[in-house]
């Protein structure tokens, strides 16, 4: 295999610790194991090092770029022993391109191990030992994202690189013609934007961040435009700039399995926090005798009150909740009532919390992008007085370390 193509010669940098390796030592590694940002970890005469772009079970040359006080990086080199599972990247730019970490990696085996890393994080930051379901694969290995964000930095440059992070890298760009992982339509809408881009690059004093998202009135450029994503049998609408799920071949399983989890065990009523454009409330409209969802964003509600109107939906209503008193507008039995939590990345906060406990609904479904603060947040939970029933991965970025976990708690009988 050939060097990673960010490798040369460069400078020790000021701060760098000698201690145990020099600077570009070139080690051997056996990768015991994938950690969740999707880099391998091995070990060298019991000290931890982590290497990109290599799979469990390798042993690969590596070079020393940084020595922490437990732990040192390493870039790859070469594979000295590969794993049965490492195939040829489809993406040329894999490697350099920062988006995609699996592309080598046989897909029933990132399947595998992001089941397995979802166990690990459950036991390691939330404390909890339970049975992981398998990883519910995309129906699209390549070509299922429906939203891409391609930058750029300085527009002043003849045919600027128009891209996205190199590896390791926070200001480089790499330039990207296309993208295996973007859907065909946006791959074909492609050339024409960058070259578009290029040629108003006057408008830009600096650089940017380009949306492109394929949707049911086409490819859309335009953040504000107000754009539709149909999900079983539903029509919502949204900004084009905002929040909504990019891999519409596996989303109405992945709704319809949160919603199902949510009303089991009785529960006749149905809280979607977070709810954003209403994407889980009025899916689980027709499950529910009643469904309220709550948004801080008032934008977010209006729009999704919207949609329960363009779908007819009679049952569902939208509030704009205070950070302070979430479950303020809440009137149903909480024995009765299921809550489905779908925070940003970085988890619910310490507030929110307290109020779902003091709420206490019978079950909830946290629904989370970032499986670290969500199993944080569990460990809250369970303390709390809850217990985790089921977990429930699903694969919305083949690829890529990504994942988007579903898991079901239970209120716990006093």
């Amino acid at each position: 295999m050939t060097e990673h193509p960010e490798q040369g010669i460069r400078k020790v940098p000021k701060k760098f610790n000698p201690t145990p390796f020099a600077y570009h030592q070139e080690i051997e590694v056996e990768i015991d194991t994938l950690t969740n940002l999707g880099d391998g970890l091995g070990r060298v005469d019991g000290w931890v090092v982590m290497v990109p772009y290599v799979l469990p079970g390798e042993k690969v040359l590596a070079r020393v770029w940084h020595n922490a006080a437990s732990f040192s990086r390493a870039d790859f080199v070469q594979v000295v022993r590969p794993s049965p599972d490492r195939i040829e990247p489809t993406c040329p730019l894999f490697g350099q391109c920062g988006g995609c970490q699996y592309q080598n990696f046989a897909y029933p085996a990132q399947l595998e191990w992001k089941t397995r890393i979802i166990g690990d994080l459950l036991k390691r930051l939330g404390n909890i030992e339970t049975t992981v379901n398998p990883c519910h694969p995309s129906p699209k290995e390549f070509h299922y994202r429906s939203k891409l964000t391609p930058h750029f930095q300085d527009p002043r440059r003849e045919n600027f690189p128009i891209g996205f992070l190199a590896v390791n890298h926070r200001e480089k760009i790499i330039d990207i013609p296309a993208c295996p992982i973007a859907t065909e339509a946006i791959n074909q809408a492609l050339p024409e934007i960058r070259e578009r881009t290029r040629a108003n690059h006057t408008r830009f004093k600096r650089g940017a961040t380009l949306l492109i998202r394929e949707t049911a009135e086409g490819v859309v450029t335009n953040p504000k435009q107000t754009v539709t994503e149909h999900v079983d049998g539903l029509a919502l609408k949204f900004m084009a700039g905002d929040f909504f799920q990019n891999n519409p071949f596996i989303l109405p399983k992945f709704v319809d399995y949160a919603v199902g989890q949510a009303r089991q065990d009785g529960c006749r009523y149905l809280v979607d926090t977070y709810c954003g454009s209403g994407l889980f409330a009025l899916c689980g409209a027709k499950k529910f005798e009643q469904v309220l969802g709550i948004e801080v964003n008032e934008d977010a509600v209006r729009k999704a009150a919207e949609n329960a109107r363009l779908n007819q939906i009679e049952n569902c209503k939208f509030v704009a909740g205070s950070a302070e008193q979430i479950f303020a507008s809440v009137t149903t039995p909480p024995q009765e009532t299921a809550v489905i939590i779908d925070p940003p990345r970085r988890g619910c906060d310490e507030v929110f919390l307290r109020q779902l406990l003091t709420f206490g609904p019978k079950r909830i479904v946290y629904v989370s992008c970032g499986p670290d603060t969500q199993a944080r947040d569990l460990k809250i939970l369970v303390a709390g007085g809850y217990q985790v029933t089921d977990v429930q991965p699903f694969d919305l970025f083949p690829q890529t370390r990504h994942i988007e976990n579903i898991v079901t708690l239970s209120k716990r009988e006093t």
